[in-house]
């Protein structure tokens, strides 16, 4: 990407979209077009299309979406497949008819199947089964990518996709019901220290591993591979350690310095049993993450204190 390039990023209030915006900012790239959701409805197909026929953006970052963990996916199966599949179709194939000289479609690991062999490599895709809890998600976010993959093979377009790992970090989602494990922990055991409670009580048993990334270390290599990378294939980003959830909830309470006693409710689902992505392809091409998760549990719990507003959306 040239320094003065148009470049529009969707997305740009949520977590993800403010660390690409940051990360560029920090690049020196000035030419940065957002849109809030009151002023651009990325559901809205016209309003997208006038949208891309003034402004001509030359390179798109993709990171809108409608997003929430195993409740709120269970609970609006055919609301998260039908925004999500909406919006990215209304983008991309806009970016597509208005000549955009590349764009980043920004998934999710929930894309892979259920069982797929650990840790999962891009090529695993679409072999099995997906995660019943979170299939709609993960069929829209498919759709994305192959929309990306199908645009380069019949018209010669430069469309990448990135399939990020679990996320948390800065400007993150602590909504008590719609919010990912990460940052759910964190306001609860923010609000078990502030009341006293004796006792915190989380969903399953415990056991399932999963994988964190910074989100200042996903903008990282989304500006990385908008300009180093081409090709139909997704790249996964993550950080090639797991945990359990169990340790991850003693990582939070350390953190957050809570006390109490943690118990587990088994009648809860637990999610897919293992989620960690093979980072090889990332590490290839020259990129890895820089922030350990305790480190980065620090900064986003700092950001949750100095956001209160944020911590009632």
């Amino acid at each position: 990407m040239e320094k003065n390039a148009k470049i529009y990023v969707a997305g740009h209030r949520g977590m993800v979209g403010s660390a690409i915006v940051r990360r560029l900012q920090k690049e020196g790239y000035e030419n940065i077009i957002t849109r809030t959701h009151a002023e651009l409805d990325l559901c809205d197909q016209t309003a997208v299309r006038e949208f891309f026929e003034k402004e001509k953006p030359e390179y798109v970052f993709l990171a809108a979406a409608k997003v929430g963990g195993i409740e709120a996916n269970q609970s609006a199966l055919a609301d998260f497949m039908y925004e999500n599949m909406i919006l990215e179709m209304n983008v991309i194939h806009s970016a597509w008819q208005n000549g955009c000289k590349k764009l980043e479609f920004l998934g999710s690991s929930c894309i892979y199947p259920r069982m797929a062999p650990q840790p999962m490599p891009e090529s695993c895709l679409l072999t099995s089964e997906l995660e019943k809890t979170n299939e709609a998600y993960a069929l829209a976010k498919i759709s994305g990518l192959k929309y990306c993959e199908f645009l380069n093979r019949q018209y010669g377009t430069d469309y990448i996709s990135v399939m990020p790992t679990n996320l948390y970090g800065p400007n993150d989602n602590y909504h008590p019901t719609h919010s990912h494990v990460l940052p759910a922990l964190i306001r609860r055991f923010h609000e078990a220290k502030e009341s006293g409670a004796s006792s915190v009580t989380c969903w399953g048993d415990g056991s399932p591993l999963r994988e964190f990334l910074y989100v200042d270390d996903l903008a990282d290599l989304c500006v990385f591979l908008m300009n180093n990378y081409s090709g139909n294939e997704t790249v996964n980003a993550g950080t090639g350690k797991e945990l359990t959830i169990k340790e991850l909830t003693e990582l939070v309470a350390k953190v957050v310095g809570y006390e109490g006693k943690i118990e587990w409710d088994p009648s809860k689902p637990n999610g897919t049993p293992r989620k960690l992505l093979d980072v090889s392809k990332a590490t290839k091409l020259g990129w890895t993450y820089k922030t350990e998760l305790e480190d980065g549990i620090r900064l986003a719990y700092e950001d949750f204190l100095n956001n209160p507003m944020r911590a009632e959306r």
